[in-house]
């Protein structure tokens, strides 16, 4: 199984030299990727963002960071988990996904996701009542984009007349991975996707939805991410999952129910970057990931 990092964009520790930190670590010590995801803007209510889970600080650009990053380093992937491509025109999204996958050299994984947050619909002009089917469709008229020339894509809220789009990705095409965590959205991962995203929030919730994507179908890559959390622990000073105590052999838990990859966020719990760096060491000569020196 594949381990990936979270980059730090957002919280008190978001600034280029951090994510240069952490993402050039991550590429010297082997692991398979980087991450970032996407939050536009925060409620301005108070209390409001806590109650939902929502960080204090705004966040960087997930495309312009994967960019930054992208000059940074040489052979980590390079994954959105997720975005939302509802906030964009698809067309726009398609050349910017295929830009960084040719400055990058071929190594970028898109994750999409529907999003939920009410404010960033208002913000972007997205109705919620059709949210579901313009995400399908946007999807849908990304692989148009990066299908051959002449492209032409006719959807009810997007249309491309027939023209040339490029660049194409480096590789022919950028792999999909729809995110969510409720069965709609895993099961339409399983439609529509190249494999699934999901946010890890309990050892039970992330069994039952690997089942449900099975149900469904589905048989691309699984991607679990996760920090830091108490989750499924009987008294308080059990190890917290995903710790760095608890780290590889939750991995190995993981594994067993055959999941491709975990992207590691240690942001999550607000780790200055030379400690979220010291763990990856640790973790990286526990796995014997492949160095490059």
């Amino acid at each position: 199984m594949n381990v990936g990092v979270g980059l730090p964009l957002l919280g008190p520790h978001a600034r280029p030299e951090s994510i240069e930190l952490v993402a050039t670590a991550a590429d010297r010590l082997g692991f398979h990727s980087v991450n970032v995801a996407e939050r536009l803007l925060l409620p301005a209510h108070d209390g409001w963002s806590n109650d939902f889970g929502l960080p204090d600080h705004p966040s960087f650009d997930a495309l312009e960071t994967l960019t930054w990053v992208a000059a940074k380093t040489r052979r980590v992937r390079l994954r959105t988990g997720v975005v939302v491509p509802l906030f964009q025109q698809p067309i726009v999204l398609a050349r910017r996904l295929a830009t960084l996958d040719h400055l990058s050299g071929g190594r970028v994984d898109a994750g999409l996701a529907l999003g939920w947050l009410p404010q960033e619909y208002e913000a972007t002009g997205v109705d919620p009542a059709t949210r579901a089917a313009a995400f399908e469709e946007s999807i849908a008229a990304l692989r148009a984009c990066w299908g051959p020339d002449p492209v032409a894509f006719e959807g009810r809220q997007c249309r491309i007349p027939p023209a040339r789009v490029g660049p194409k990705p480096l590789h022919g095409t950028i792999a999909i991975h729809v995110g969510g965590v409720t069965r709609p959205a895993i099961e339409r991962a399983a439609r529509i996707g190249d494999g699934v995203t999901i946010a890890f929030r309990s050892w039970e919730a992330t069994a039952e939805q690997i089942d449900w994507y099975r149900a469904a179908g589905g048989d691309g890559e699984i991607v679990v991410k996760g920090g830091p959390m108490l989750a499924d622990a009987e008294h308080a000073t059990a190890p917290s999952t995903w710790s760095e105590e608890q780290i590889a052999d939750d991995l190995a838990r993981l594994a067993e129910h055959g999941v491709d990859e975990f992207a590691w966020d240690l942001n999550i719990v607000g780790y200055e970057p030379a400690r979220q760096v010291a763990a990856l060491e640790r973790l990286a000569a526990e796995l014997a990931l492949p160095a490059r020196a």
